[in-house]
């Protein structure tokens, strides 16, 4: 072999490892990259889902609140019912009479004889 063939061989052997090393370098660049787009990716699902329970959690509060502030009315209302059911009626003196004469009369039929 001449010394313008080792020459040549010399130099497609520098220029193929100076391909493989531009590939290799390639292929780290193109591996990072996809790992930043990756993570940037998964960042952004996170944010969504961060701001999907947000919003979960504030209708959930909404839903609550809306909730007990209806059983509040409705035991509110349940309580006047019940207090209005509870109150004295002083009979007045002709309603006490009325009742007065009705025991009467039901005790003399109660106690007549062949009753």
């Amino acid at each position: 072999m001449s010394a313008a063939d080792l020459a040549r061989s010399a130099d497609a052997v520098e220029a193929a490892i100076a391909r493989v090393l531009d590939a290799e370098h390639a292929a780290r660049e193109a591996v990072e990259q996809a790992e930043e787009r990756a993570a940037a990716m998964t960042e952004e699902a996170r944010a969504t889902a961060r701001a999907l329970a947000a919003r979960t959690e504030q209708r959930i509060r909404s839903v609550r609140a809306t909730f007990e502030a209806r059983a509040a009315a409705e035991v509110a209302a349940l309580d006047a019912e019940a207090a209005a059911t509870d109150l004295v009626h002083e009979l007045a003196p002709a309603e006490v009479a009325a009742v007065d004469a009705a025991v009467a009369a039901l005790a003399a039929k109660l106690t007549q004889s062949g009753a």
